[in-house]
C-alpha cells in the first residue's frame, strides 16, 4: 500500500534540500564548542581526496565517522574497533548500529563529538558541510575527506583510507579483492550486450543518475547503460522521454526502511508507466542499497545487479547475495543516507 501524505512529503522536502541545495559543504554554519586540551601524539602529514593538507595521528585510535559509507569501509579495513561514534544512518554492517551516534549526515552534533575527543573524524565531500569540517578545524579535531566518483575511485578511496588509518595491508587485501572480483565479473559479461536501463532514484518528480555519478558507473559495470545522457548529477527525466527512451530494463535500489513482499506491480497502474514495455513485460531489476554507498560493499550490488540483467551468465555460479525484495513502487524514497550519498543523492540514506 502506498505510504500516506504525512510520510512522503517530509522525505521529499529532504531529497530535494538534499539534491537541490547547492552542493554539500555549504549550509548554513553552527554554533562551535569549546576545544577540548588533548594530550600531544605523533602526528603526520597527509592531503585528504579534496586537496586539504592536514596533520593525522600516526596511529588514530578514537575516530568518528560522518557517514554510512565511511563507517561501512572502516569495519571492511577492520578497524571497528577503533571506530567510537557514526551517524544515526549507519547501519551497516549491523554492528554500526550499536555505535554510540553523533546525529546525522549533514547535522552532527559538534558537542557530543567534541565530548568523545577523537583523534580523527571522517567526512565525505558531497554528504558532509564545508561548515561542519570549518569547525572541527577550529576545535583543532582533524578531519579527513573522501570524495570518489567512480567505482575506480571507490577502491583506490579505500586503499587511502587505510593508509591514513595505518591499516595498509587491509586497504591492499580488500582494494585487490574488489579489483579480481570486477575483472572476473567482466569476464562473465564479455559478449553480453548492455542493457538500456532508467536508475530510478526518485519517483515524483521522476530524478535519475548522471553520467557523472559513480552509480551511472556502477550499472555500467553490472552491465547496463543508463538512457539519461546527462552531466547533470541526479538529473530530473519527464516520463515522455522515458516512454520514448523505452528503457530495457527499470532498475530500484530500494531503502532499508521499506518492507519486504511488495512488488512493482502497481506501476501499471501510474500515469505513463503502463506505456513502457518494461513494465508490461515486468522487466524490474532490484539492487541492494549499497549501490548507492562509496564502499567497498558496492561490489557485491554490482554482482547482483548484473545477475538481475544478464541471468544466463551466471547459470553456473550461485548467488552471493539474495536479491533486495522489492519495495512497493508508490513509495520509493530514499532515506536522509541514501540522499546524502546522492548529493550525492541521499549514502546519498545514511548513505554513499
Amino acid at each position: 500500500m502506498p505510504e500516506s501524505k504525512a510520510r512522503i512529503l517530509p522525505r521529499a522536502a529532504l531529497f530535494a534540500a538534499a539534491v537541490f541545495a547547492p552542493v554539500c559543504f555549504a549550509i548554513a554554519a553552527q554554533s562551535v564548542p569549546q576545544a577540548p586540551a588533548n594530550n600531544p601524539v605523533p602526528t603526520r602529514e597527509v592531503i585528504d581526496e579534496v586537496g586539504r593538507t592536514i596533520h593525522v595521528p600516526v596511529n588514530p585510535t578514537r575516530i568518528i565517522s560522518l557517514a554510512p559509507s565511511l563507517t561501512e569501509t572502516v569495519y571492511a579495513l577492520g578497524a571497528d574497533d577503533r571506530l567510537v561514534a557514526d551517524t544515526d544512518y549507519c547501519d551497516y554492517p549491523p554492528a554500526a548500529k550499536k555505535k554510540q551516534k553523533v546525529g546525522g549526515v549533514i547535522d552532527p552534533s559538534l558537542e557530543q563529538i567534541v565530548a568523545l575527543h577523537p583523534d580523527l573524524v571522517l567526512v565525505t565531500k558531497e554528504s558532509n558541510r564545508i561548515e561542519t569540517v570549518q569547525a572541527l578545524d577550529t576545535l583543532n579535531i582533524p578531519a579527513y575527506a573522501t570524495d570518489p566518483h567512480n567505482v575506480k575511485d571507490i577502491i583506490t578511496s579505500t586503499e587511502k583510507l587505510a593508509d591514513v588509518l595505518n591499516v595498509p595491508a587491509a586497504g591492499k587485501s580488500v582494494g585487490d579483492d574488489m579489483e579480481r572480483r570486477l575483472a572476473a565479473l567482466q569476464s562473465k559479461l564479455t559478449g553480453a550486450p548492455p542493457r538500456r536501463v532508467l536508475f530510478v532514484v526518485w519517483m515524483e518528480p521522476l530524478i535519475s543518475v548522471g553520467k557523472g555519478t559513480f552509480v551511472a558507473d556502477a550499472v555500467a559495470k553490472s552491465g547496463g547503460v543508463s538512457i539519461v545522457d546527462s552531466s547533470q548529477d541526479w538529473p530530473q527525466i519527464s516520463m515522455e522521454e522515458v516512454v520514448h527512451l523505452q528503457p530495457d530494463f527499470l532498475v530500484f535500489a530500494p531503502s532499508h526502511s521499506q518492507t519486504a513482499g511488495q512488488n512493482y506491480e502497481s506501476l501499471a497502474n501510474l500515469p505513463g508507466w503502463s506505456l513502457l514495455t518494461a513494465v508490461r513485460e515486468h522487466r524490474f531489476a532490484v539492487a541492494s542499497d549499497a549501490i548507492i554507498r562509496p564502499a567497498p560493499r558496492i561490489i557485491s550490488a554490482i554482482e547482483e545487479l548484473a545477475r538481475q540483467l544478464h541471468p544466463q551468465a551466471f547459470t553456473d555460479l550461485p548467488a552471493r547475495e539474495k536479491p533486495a525484495p522489492a519495495p512497493n513502487s508508490a513509495s520509493l524514497t530514499f532515506e536522509p543516507d541514501a540522499i546524502t550519498a546522492a548529493n550525492d543523492f541521499v549514502e546519498s540514506s545514511c548513505a554513499r
